[in-house]
């Protein structure tokens, strides 16, 4: 264990990563520890602290489910029952799974849904309904049921339903559910919120170093439920206080009886290969360290990327929020790594990928989509690299600017038959994925962080 504090270390990584601002919090023994560094915008430079907000993209979705579960909790919602039993109007390309897909099918990612819908339906309050009238147009990236494959779609799904059962919009349901139960005085959806307070905003960095403003700030309000909170650290801690407890809030008013919150962190399907964990519970994503469960959800906004994981055995938590990209993703990836191993002595490291097999590459060269991006694997002398892309045709269509590539990666195929790899540089180092063969062994698809892309040559 090193001998550096919180804040020596933070700094130390912040610098090295040149980000323009950061926030950390810890939940330790009873106590909370911040150490937050840099500005909030190098165009409008404010310093950060624990009250600062960031878009927190994909945490979003936690807030999302904990407001169902108390629903589900209420006997209001039940999670095998049919979406449709809640919105009957849906409608999906597939009509067989739009008539069996159920509500635990969208909490755990399993529904078949692609990513997201590429679509702006406005800052009303129909936003939502109008966001699953667009569902219409999304396909099916796997039979229902049969795979976790990550969807935002699915969250913004459950928030409609969310508003059809309260009769509230999505964002008033979780003020009431969650939000003023518990405190959270620093989260919040609507910008006319966000802006009479402190607030980060994204960074991209060009491929000469230079950081530019990311717009837009945020995506419009139909992606709400699946990534449109604004917080603070300090709330985040408050947040992992709650799902580190037994379901009241510190004020002692229950918001999830014992059970349900617990049930959360149950596991409800396998994940292969995946850096987001080894299964998934309800939203949470649950990962073995060094020996010890991890309960966590990540998030990436324009520019913005947060980190929040739990150990729950240890009542221990750990936030780390950034406002630059590409390496707002290996800051947070260094800072939960040194929190765990200096707070709880847990080692968490990537495995080592095998040399390079020519005979294995040339099965996995190629390029690969999905309904937003393309993935496109070469080789590069000895090595494997890929590439992936906001595709030429999305961006053209965007009505506002959409956040920049990343640069290649180089990447290693891991020891086995599993087909599983590691990227080793970049932005992305660290995560894993693998690739999917049809019944007569050609590789067909891969999947990195939960998405699938499949091979179009």
């Amino acid at each position: 264990m090193s001998h550096i504090t919180l804040t020596d270390f933070v700094e130390t990584t912040f610098k090295k990563f040149n980000i323009p601002g950061v926030a950390v919090g810890v939940w330790l023994d009873g106590k909370e520890i911040y150490a937050c560094h840099g500005v909030t915008s190098v165009d409008n430079p404010l310093p950060i602290d624990q009250n600062t907000l960031f878009a927190l993209g994909s945490i979003t979705k936690s807030f999302t489910a904990t407001t169902l579960m108390c629903l589900v909790a209420e006997g209001k919602v039940e999670l095998n029952a049919p979406v449709r039993r809640y919105i009957p109007e849906l409608q999906l390309k597939d009509t067989q799974a739009a008539d069996k897909v159920t509500v635990l099918n969208l909490l755990n990612h399993t529904s078949g849904l692609d990513w997201r819908v590429n679509a702006d339906t406005g800052e009303g309050d129909d936003a939502l309904e109008r966001y699953v009238a667009k569902m219409a147009e999304v396909d099916l990236i796997a039979p229902l049921g049969s795979r976790v494959s990550y969807s935002q779609a699915g969250y913004n799904l459950l928030g409609r339903l969310i508003e059809k059962i309260t009769g509230q919009t999505f964002e008033q349901a979780v003020a009431s559910l969650v939000f003023e139960p518990l405190g959270l005085s620093h989260s919040f959806f609507a910008r006319d919120d966000i802006m009479t307070r402190r607030f980060a905003v994204g960074h991209d960095r060009s491929q000469d170093g230079t950081l530019s403003i990311a717009r837009p700030w945020r995506h419009s309000r139909g992606d709400n439920p699946g990534g449109g909170i604004a917080s603070s650290t300090a709330d985040l801690l408050r947040w992992g206080r709650f799902h580190l407890g037994d379901g009241h809030a510190e004020s002692g008013i229950r918001v999830l009886p014992t059970h349900v919150l617990h049930q959360m962190k149950d596991s409800t399907a396998e994940l292969r290969a995946s850096t987001l964990g080894d299964a998934i519970g309800l939203c949470w994503f649950l990962r073995d360290v060094d020996g010890v469960r991890t309960v966590g959800h990540g998030g990436s906004a324009n520019g913005q990327f947060s980190e929040l994981l739990l150990v729950p055995e240890r009542k221990f938590a750990v936030i780390s929020l950034t406002n630059a990209g590409p390496d707002g993703i290996p800051f947070n990836q260094e800072v939960v790594r040194w929190a765990l191993e200096n707070y709880l002595g847990i080692i968490d490291r990537d495995p080592e990928p095998i040399s390079f097999d020519a005979a294995r590459a040339q099965e996995i060269v190629g390029n690969y989509e999905n309904e937003m991006m393309t993935f496109t694997i070469d080789t590069v002398g000895a090595g494997l690299r890929l590439e992936v892309l906001i595709k030429p045709e999305i961006r053209a269509a965007a009505n506002q600017e959409l956040p920049q590539d990343y640069a290649p990666f180089a990447f290693g195929l891991l020891a086995g038959s599993k087909d599983e790899y590691i990227i080793t540089d970049g932005a992305l180092k660290g995560q894993r994925g693998f690739f999917t063969r049809d019944t007569s062994g050609v590789v067909v698809g891969v999947d990195l962080a939960g998405r699938l892309f499949s091979r179009v040559q």
